[in-house]
C-alpha cells in the first residue's frame, strides 16, 4: 500500500472541503461510516482488496456533497472479492465517486453481484471517470419501501466510466452493466461498455436498460461494444424496457407497463450485438435520435405501450415494430449493407467512424430538435444535420473507440 505521503500531490481540493485521507481498507471504512456533508475522502495510489460491503449511509448536500475519489485519478485499484455479493451500498444522497478502478474477483460469480448497489434515497448520485469490471451488473439501482411507499433513486449521473467484463459470467442472475429499476432523470452520457456475457439462465445480456416505469431518463454519447474482446451468448445494446418487471410492487407507482416513459437516446454508438443494438420494451414517448448502429439487429419498438419518435438514426439493420410497438420515423438511413458502411467509414468493425465518403449521410438529416451536439460534443450548426451520431463538419472529429470521444484511459501503475 502507498504510504500516506503520496498524498502531499493532492489536487482538485475544493476550497474548505473536509479533506480525509485514506490508505488501507480500515480507513476507507471508518471514513465512509463517518461521512458528513463536504467531507472528500481521498485514497492513496495502491491496491484495497476488500472482503464485506461498504456502506454509504449519510447524506451529503447540494452545496457540500460527500466526495469519494483517488488522489491520482486511476490509481486506486478496489479489489471486491470473498464471498462478497455487493461492493459499495449507496442509500445516502449526493455522493461522487470519480477516478476509481472497481474490479470483482468472487470465485463464484454469483457473489460479485454488484459494484455499486444504488436504493433508496441515494439522490443525485454522481459516478465519473471510474473503471468498473467483472461484475453481474456493476451498477444496480432499485426502490425500497419507506413507510409504506416505495422510494427510489432519482437525478442520478453515471458518466465517462469504462464498463466490461473480462470474461463471460458463470450465473443464471441477470447479466446488465447497468442495471436500473425506477427511478427518474437518470443520465447515462459518454460511457464506454463492452463485452459482457449471461452463460446460464437465458444467455441474455444487455449493456444498460432503465426499466420499472422510470422517467425522462436520457443515454447519451455513449459507446457500446457488445462483443469486443471475445463473443457468445445473446447481447442487446441500450434498453427502455430491458426484459421487463414485475411483480408490480417494485416498480414506480405500483405499475411496471409502460416500463419506461419520456426516454431520449441520441447520439450513441452502438456495434457488434447479436441482438438489437435499441430495445423499447413498452417504452412509452421514447425519442431515439441520431444514434449509429453497426453490425446490430437494429432498433426494436415492441409491444402496445411503446411509442418512439425515431429520426437521423443510421444502421446496418432496421427498425421493427413489434406486439403493437409503433414509431414515427424520419432521416433515417436503416438496412445499410455492411459494403456502404465500409466505403463511408474508415474502420467501422473497429468503432473508428471517420468519414471516408459522406454523400450518402452528410447534411441529409432532418430537424431534430433534441439534438443540438453530436458524440463528440460538437456542436451541430452548419445548417442540416448529418445522420448519425457524428457530426462531419469543419470542427468535428474525436477519438470514436471511447464513449464520448474521450483520449483513452490509462491506469497508472499497470492496475489494468
Amino acid at each position: 500500500m502507498t504510504t500516506m505521503a503520496a498524498l502531499g500531490l493532492l489536487a482538485g481540493v475544493p476550497a474548505g472541503a473536509g479533506l480525509v485521507p485514506v490508505g488501507d481498507v480500515a480507513g476507507l471504512r471508518a471514513a465512509l461510516q463517518n461521512a458528513a456533508p463536504g467531507d472528500d475522502i481521498v485514497l492513496a495510489a495502491g491496491t484495497y482488496t476488500v472482503d464485506t460491503n461498504l456502506n454509504c449511509l449519510a447524506s451529503g448536500t447540494a452545496a457540500a456533497p460527500i466526495r469519494v475519489r483517488a488522489a491520482t485519478p486511476r490509481s486506486v485499484l478496489l479489489r471486491f472479492g470473498t464471498g462478497l455479493v455487493e461492493g459499495f451500498k449507496v442509500s445516502g444522497a449526493y455522493w461522487r465517486f470519480e477516478g476509481l478502478d472497481v474490479e470483482g474477483t468472487c470465485a463464484t460469480d454469483a457473489n460479485c453481484e454488484h459494484a455499486f448497489h444504488v436504493f433508496g434515497n441515494a439522490e443525485f448520485l454522481q459516478l465519473r471517470d471510474n473503471l468498473l469490471r467483472d461484475f453481474n451488473a456493476q451498477i444496480k439501482s432499485n426502490g425500497v419501501s419507506s413507510g409504506g411507499v416505495y422510494v427510489y433513486p432519482d437525478d442520478v449521473v453515471i458518466e465517462n466510466n469504462l464498463f466490461y467484463d473480462t470474461r463471460a459470467r458463470n450465473t443464471a442472475n441477470p447479466v446488465t452493466k447497468i442495471d436500473v429499476v425506477g427511478g427518474r432523470r437518470w443520465l447515462l452520457r459518454g460511457n464506454t461498455i463492452r463485452d459482457y456475457q449471461k452463460l446460464g439462465g437465458d444467455g441474455v445480456s444487455y449493456a444498460a436498460f432503465l426499466k420499472g416505469n422510470s422517467r425522462d431518463g436520457v443515454f447519451e454519447r455513449n459507446l457500446v461494444r457488445c462483443s469486443q474482446q471475445f463473443s457468445g451468448g445473446t447481447r442487446l445494446g441500450l434498453s427502455f424496457g430491458g426484459g421487463g418487471t414485475g411483480p408490480n410492487s417494485i416498480c414506480e407507482d405500483g405499475i411496471c407497463i409502460p416500463e419506461h416513459q419520456n426516454g431520449i437516446m441520441r447520439n450513441n454508438v452502438i456495434l457488434s450485438c447479436n441482438d438489437v443494438g435499441i430495445y423499447l420494451n413498452s417504452a412509452a414517448n421514447s425519442r431515439i435520435q441520431h444514434n449509429t448502429l453497426y453490425a446490430t439487429s437494429g432498433i426494436d419498438v415492441r409491444f402496445a405501450a411503446s411509442t418512439a419518435d425515431v429520426r437521423n438514426n443510421l444502421s446496418s439493420a432496421g427498425i421493427n415494430l413489434r406486439n403493437g410497438g409503433s414509431s414515427t420515423n424520419a432521416g433515417n438511413l436503416s438496412n445499410v449493407s455492411m459494403a456502404n458502411f465500409a466505403a463511408w467509414f474508415q474502420a467501422p468493425a473497429s468503432a473508428d467512424f471517420r468519414l471516408v465518403n459522406g454523400a450518402s449521410l452528410v447534411n441529409l438529416g432532418v430537424a431534430a430538435p433534441l439534438v443540438a451536439d453530436d458524440f463528440c460534443a460538437n456542436r451541430r450548426n452548419d445548417g442540416l444535420p448529418d445522420v448519425g451520431a457524428l457530426e462531419y463538419d469543419a470542427q468535428g472529429g474525436c477519438e470514436t473507440t471511447q464513449g464520448g470521444g474521450l483520449p483513452l484511459r490509462i491506469f497508472a501503475d499497470g492496475l489494468e
